[in-house]
């Protein structure tokens, strides 16, 4: 091996641990921190931020990134040494269009905005979440005047989640997706009180419900001996290394789903972190491809698994066993159709699976419309619940259970959320094409068994890590890129069955 990989291959490193040591404060103060201690841990990650991006970006690191793409030149494009010099190069060409102190004021910025969240979400108050807000897209202002775009100002934003992403993009997956979801969703709604959910709406000790939940993830393949679930505000998965991966969840007493159905989807995610190959380790290709590609192994596990049939044909009898009192008298039958209830309702992590687009679709809209000067930031709740009434047919009456419902704004997260709905199309996917390698995929579900599901994630995406772009990575495990007619039958004859269409 040369003296230039090494030596980019230990700066980078070096970068990553920073990266990652960012990231356990950060889980720390969505967790654990008392309140009080913001400003101080605002203070860290500021500091964290700034060593890790001027050592990604210094000359130095870009003289041995070009002394080795000299080196593996030769290399095969597959290899280790070649894709992290690739990649290498791409994250040094975008990270150098920010300066330093643009991203550690972001860092200390959303910090403290994140306190400002949860009380602004806790006493309904939009208005308090306002000067964090503005400070935060003025500073995302000057991100994208750095980096540029060719369309529209959202796509330099989107770009940091799924590389190339551009709002026409996102416009044409959720145009192409409007042709056959609302009429289905309109057929459901006309169906409604075909359904009661009423069984998962009683009360259940929050105990129970993490020790059930726990319990499946385990069988999937969540190995908590590199992992934990704590609690949040928001349900999420951060880690820290393959072998250091954290979830969290949020508890309802009287309702199963929300913790339930959160700790299969996070866990997704979890497994994926879990799973890339132990040599990418420590360095810029340990990781998923892109958001995208992450949101298809949450929803995968969260929906197309655990919120099917044979899944619960399975373990449908331990839950009856956890839950007696509430669930003796209720059949598998009712219980499976409760739990995939069609309901337009305000809460986006709460949302089923057919009216889960139509959130992504406020969200973005909204937030493209904010980035391009449309909406100005006191207009926003005024905005959603517009959208919210074009798309769902509700109004939220509270913010709280609208615009504040969710953490990313505060961590400037502008552009993420499209990436959920290309989750809900991979996952879809990816799954049709397990089983058409592993016929029996199925009917090992319905024995609680999820070796051979999770083996061919494991080895089609996992293990790749962050290697290859995710257009590539979907192509090569599917052999054609992403599309929306496996989702949009799998929605369809699931719900048909369900609601008598």
């Amino acid at each position: 091996m040369s003296d230039s990989l090494d030596a980019l291959k230990s700066r980078l490193g070096d970068v990553v641990s920073l990266t990652n040591i960012q990231a356990l404060v950060e889980w720390d103060q969505q967790t654990q921190m008392p309140p009080g201690a913001a400003a101080s841990k605002a203070r860290h990650v500021e500091v964290l931020s700034k060593l890790s991006h001027e050592m990604e970006v210094a000359d130095e690191t870009g003289s041995l990134i070009a002394a080795a793409e000299k080196e593996v030149a030769s290399a095969t494009y597959d290899s280790f040494d070649a894709s992290l010099v690739r990649v290498a190069r791409r994250g040094y060409d975008r990270a150098r269009k920010l300066p330093t102190d643009l991203v550690a004021e972001m860092s200390r910025v959303t910090a403290m905005a994140h306190e400002d969240w949860v009380k602004a979400r806790q006493n309904d108050d939009f208005a308090a979440f306002v000067p964090s807000l503005t400070k935060i897209l003025e500073l995302k202002q000057r991100e994208i005047a750095c980096k540029g775009y060719k369309e529209h100002p959202y796509d330099a934003l989107l770009d940091n989640f799924e590389i190339g992403l551009t709002a026409a993009d996102v416009d044409s997956m959720f145009s192409e997706l409007r042709v056959e979801l609302v009429p289905l969703v309109k057929a459901i709604t006309e169906r409604a009180d075909a359904v009661d959910d009423s069984p998962v709406h009683q009360e259940f000790p929050e105990d129970k419900q993490r020790a059930f939940a726990e319990m499946v993830v385990s069988k999937y393949g969540f190995d908590f001996s590199r992992g934990r679930q704590d609690k949040s505000v928001h349900p999420f998965c951060t880690s820290f290394s393959r072998d250091d991966v954290r979830i969290t969840t949020r508890f309802d007493p009287n309702w199963l789903n929300p913790a339930l159905f959160g700790t299969f989807h996070e866990s997704g995610h979890g497994m994926y972190e879990q799973g890339s190959d132990p040599s990418l380790e420590g360095t810029i290709l340990c990781g998923g491809a892109s958001l995208g590609v992450h949101e298809s192994q949450s929803r995968l596990w969260e929906n197309v698994i655990g919120r099917s049939y044979p899944f619960w044909t399975h373990f449908y009898p331990k839950l009856q066993e956890t839950f007696p009192g509430q669930l003796k008298d209720v059949s598998l039958d009712a219980f499976y159709r409760a739990i995939n209830k069609v309901e337009p309702s305000f809460i986006r992590v709460e949302a089923d699976e057919a009216t889960y687009n139509l959130h992504i679709m406020i969200r973005f809209e909204v937030e493209r419309d904010v980035i391009g000067g449309k909406i100005a930031v006191k207009d926003i709740p005024e905005a959603w619940n517009a959208k919210s009434k074009e798309y769902l047919g509700i109004v939220p009456p509270t913010n709280a259970l609208g615009c504040l419902q969710d953490i990313h704004w505060s961590f400037g997260g502008f552009g993420y959320f499209p990436t959920y709905s290309i989750g809900n199309l991979l996952s879809v996917q990816l799954y049709d094409t397990a089983v058409k390698a592993h016929p029996a995929i199925p009917e090992e579900i319905a024995d609680g068994e999820f070796s051979t599901l999770l083996g061919w994630m494991r080895s089609n995406i996992h293990v790749h890590g962050a290697k290859y772009e995710p257009k590539e990575l979907i192509m090569r495990a599917t052999g054609e890129p992403m599309q929306s007619r496996s989702y949009m039958k799998y929605l369809k004859t699931k719900y048909s069955a369900i609601y008598g269409l």
